[in-house]
């Protein structure tokens, strides 16, 4: 992941819509044995996608037995990565910017190849990519309206955000946002997107029938992802580098309280707030800790650390939940492999090995 060196003031400046459309086709490769898709049933047994960003691939995981069922190349570095509403297709965020760690001389990294920037669309029927598109400079993360019909993708390199219409492919707007941005979440009624931005320590939230940011959150140092409950009202924003989840009322965008993370007497370092994920009621959150190899699980109504899941995997990110809530997966990129929790236990029943660097997963039911 590049790293900017300085903050920039975030403006609130109007880009010219571009549209452009691009459509292509991969094989699919069977391989031997920030989220649950909306309106999946509690019973329906789930299927773990899991984006590998130094491999170019999608793995799918059958999320009960743990058996890699199939593996899906869709391009360069994928990342961010989510199930259509209907539950028929996958978008995976797919990006040209060469891949590199906080602090290297971005001026010494080969040249990015900004053609393979763009959204991948996987039909999962067929296991296949499908179709290309436009998505702005290196797309990261992103998220869909609650209609299907749209796309809003967190651009890293140029501190955007770009509104897509599926059907045509093109680009309705490009909205300037903080430095680095990275996590993107719809508000469920749609009205509004908010994106997470490192390089400024905010979340900047978007207006999406305007397309204009109306309003800018401070929050911690190094924000990454967010959950949002159900109603709307609350936000949730992991700070990687504050060990800390910003509590925020989305009614006046600010914050209203903060979760410190304590670290634990047994771990080496302090929890890294990266990925969360809430449970289908909304009750729960359960945030990946990155380097302290943990995750947190918080109780909403009372906003307070209940449990913390210990050696869970090497720098977990991506992380998902089951419908029914029973069982969580996180992606832990150094060990190349995914982890299968069992809540109740908190304890790893399986360790998915995948190679490479898994980054994303969202979880939806068998199709």
């Amino acid at each position: 992941m590049r790293r900017a060196h300085a903050a920039a003031a975030i403006a609130l400046v109007l880009a010219a819509a571009v549209a452009a459309c691009r459509s292509g086709s991969e094989s699919a490769s069977t391989a031997p044995g920030g989220a649950s898709g909306p309106g999946t049933p509690a019973t329906a047994k789930p299927r773990v996608f899991v984006s590998n960003e130094t491999a170019g691939t999608v793995a799918v995981i059958d999320g009960v037995t743990a058996e890699v069922v199939a593996t899906i190349p869709v391009g360069k570095r994928p990342r961010g990565l989510r199930v259509s509403r209907d539950g028929h297709l996958l978008f995976v965020a797919l990006s040209g910017s060469p891949l590199a760690g906080p602090g290297v001389d971005e001026s010494k990294l080969p040249p990015p190849d900004r053609s393979a920037d763009a959204i991948g669309v996987v039909d999962l029927a067929t296991r296949r990519l499908v179709r290309t598109i436009t998505s702005g400079q290196d797309p990261e993360t992103f998220d869909l309206s609650p209609d299907g019909k749209r796309l809003y993708v967190s651009n890293e390199d140029a501190a955007e955000m770009t509104a897509i219409d599926i059907a045509s492919g093109s680009v309705i707007k490009k909205v300037k946002v903080g430095e680095e941005p990275e996590g993107v979440t719809t508000s469920p009624d749609g009205r509004f997107v908010y994106v997470t931005c490192e390089g400024t320590h905010s979340v900047v939230a978007v207006d999406t029938q305007t397309l204009t940011a109306v309003g800018i959150i401070e929050v911690g140092d190094r924000p990454r992802s967010i959950a949002v409950t159900p109603d709307g009202a609350t936000l949730f924003v992991t700070a990687e580098n504050s060990a800390s989840i910003s509590v925020v009322d989305a009614k006046i965008n600010k914050v209203a309280s903060t979760i410190h993370l304590p670290k634990p007497d047994a771990a080496q370092v302090p929890p890294r707030p990266m990925g969360s994920v809430l449970s289908a009621d909304g009750s729960t959150l359960f945030v990946s800790n990155g380097r302290a190899r943990s995750v947190a699980v918080i109780d909403v109504a009372s906003r307070t650390l209940t449990r913390t899941l210990a050696d869970v995997g090497q720098r977990p990110w991506g992380i998902g939940l089951s419908a029914d809530g029973t069982k969580l997966y996180t992606a832990n990129g150094p060990s190349g492999d995914v982890s299968l929790i069992d809540v109740a236990s908190g304890n790893v029943v399986h360790r998915i090995n995948l190679g490479g660097s898994p980054w994303g997963i969202a979880v939806a039911a068998a199709p």
